[in-house]
């Protein structure tokens, strides 16, 4: 081959050659710019997802914040219906239903008292008794509930295990229920302390001294008084309080010796003054014994008579039986009068009772008492009106005793000045001889808190008391001094 074929076919080999690699350079391009492109519609796809799943969550937290807030704001969720619970009302616990509709508190109350006759003088050698027994004794010891049901009515159960015979201890002080829809029109009707008179309505955690007057004792004993059967009904506002009952025995009367007896009674009172710190209060009272108790000997009698305002011993010097078997008693009345009222801590009460006994056959008799008491709490504090009762609050401590923190409690002292007088037609055959007593009461009460009280009573009583109404008489009357103190606690 010459030399310039050669060279010729070298040429065209290296330009068949240099035609070949541009096309296979851009085929490789194409792919490659395929793949990129692909990657990036890949990367594209996964950030439109991860897009949609951040704006998902953030929903989520947002829904979730809203109810967060929602729940906040909601008041808290009732409990199931009918599930009790147990709250403190005051120091007394009460069990309630979710709306309180039901509740029942338990209550209770100790007055455990301590005393001593430190002088007793007969006026005769036939006075009875020798002597009256200093000791110690539960005057009162109660214990029940009270609540309310269907909110429109109220209950109250509560046994006595103090007292004394005289006072049917160990007994039903309370059981009524009350009916409080037609406020302040309220309904009552079972065992109850029926509110005749001032002092019978102030609570006897309230009371003044250890006792009230015998005056006050013997004339709501009559057809009112602790523990007796009653049906009644009273509207009271801010002001005036008015109520009427008719009542019957007392609880515990034994019927196999003794028949029912049947009486009313009826209290209306007003404040004149309603200041902060000064009241004038006013009252009238009413009473009406209709149908004695009979006695399975046929005989209807009445007996009017009280301790020397103490009860420690409950024997009665100061006593009168009215009516006998031939002579019966057919029915009693007592009207009364109350005052009372406070200039700031300085507080006074008094009332009168005038008692009428008729008797069958013979003319009726009649009986006299009253009182008045007056106290001054050293401390300051004011005698609150209780509105619901017509009548007084004691006084509560501003400064309940704590020595580290300077309260010494409330501290008050008393005095009282008493008289019954249970003679009628002295001179008569037919006529009463039940004495006359006259008493003077001091006090010091001590208040480390509103539920804890401590008393001290000096009492000074003089009897003076015929043997018999008419003819030649002996003084069988009695004087005596006493000193009692009271351990008070109530919830």
């Amino acid at each position: 081959m010459s030399l310039g074929k050669y060279f010729l076919g070298s040429v065209a080999v290296g330009a068949l050659l240099m035609t070949g690699v541009p096309a296979h350079a851009q085929s490789a391009v194409d792919s490659a710019v395929r793949s990129m492109r692909q990657q990036i519609k890949d990367l594209q796809e996964r950030l439109q997802y991860l897009q949609t799943q951040i704006n998902q969550t953030q929903q989520n937290q947002a829904q979730t914040q809203r109810t967060v807030e929602r729940i906040k704001a909601a008041p808290p969720a009732p409990a199931l219906a009918g599930e009790p619970f147990l709250k403190m009302h005051g120091i007394s616990p009460t069990f309630s239903t979710p709306d309180g509709a039901f509740t029942m508190s338990i209550t209770g109350r100790l007055h455990l008292d301590m005393g001593d006759y430190v002088n007793y003088s007969k006026k005769s050698a036939s006075t009875t008794p020798n002597n009256f027994n200093g000791g110690v004794k539960a005057r009162r010891a109660r214990l029940g509930v009270t609540g309310k049901i269907d909110k429109v009515f109220g209950y109250t159960f509560i046994m006595d295990f103090g007292g004394s015979t005289t006072d049917n201890g160990s007994t039903i002080e309370n059981g009524f229920v009350t009916y409080n829809g037609a406020a302040p029109f309220h309904f009552i009707a079972g065992y109850q302390d029926t509110p005749y008179s001032l002092d019978e309505a102030t609570s006897s955690n309230d009371i003044m001294f250890l006792e009230r007057a015998s005056s006050q004792a013997i004339a709501t004993g009559i057809a009112a008084n602790d523990n007796r059967s009653a049906i009644g009904a009273w509207w009271n506002n801010d002001r005036a309080w008015v109520g009427v009952f008719g009542t019957g025995p007392a609880s515990g009367t034994n019927y196999t010796t003794t028949s029912a007896q049947l009486g009313m009674t009826g209290r209306a009172t007003y404040q004149i003054v309603q200041t902060p710190e000064d009241t004038f209060h006013v009252g009238i009272d009413g009473e009406e014994l209709f149908k004695p108790a009979q006695t399975s000997g046929g005989a209807r009698t009445l007996t009017l008579a009280d301790s020397p305002e103490l009860r420690i011993d409950n024997t009665q010097i100061l006593k009168a039986t009215v009516g006998t078997s031939a002579n019966p008693v057919k029915g009693a009345s007592v009207i009364g009068g109350e005052v009372a009222g406070n200039l700031g801590p300085l507080y006074a009460q008094g009332e009168y009772f005038h008692i009428m006994v008729d008797r069958q056959g013979q003319s009726g008799v009649s009986f006299n008492g009253g009182y008045v008491e007056a106290s001054y709490a050293l401390t300051g504090e004011i005698k609150k009106y209780n509105a619901g009762s017509g009548a007084y609050h004691s006084i509560s401590p501003a400064h309940p005793f704590s020595p580290s923190s300077g309260g010494w409690g409330a501290w008050e002292i008393a005095a009282r000045y008493s008289v019954m007088d249970l003679n009628d037609q002295l001179g008569s055959a037919t006529g009463i001889a039940g004495g006359k007593q006259t008493t003077y009461t001091f006090g010091i009460n001590w208040y480390p808190s509103s539920n804890l009280r401590f008393m001290l009573d000096y009492i000074h009583a003089n009897i003076d008391k015929q043997s018999a109404p008419s003819g030649t008489t002996t003084n069988v009357g009695a004087s005596m001094d006493a000193i009692a103190i009271r351990e008070q606690f109530n919830f």
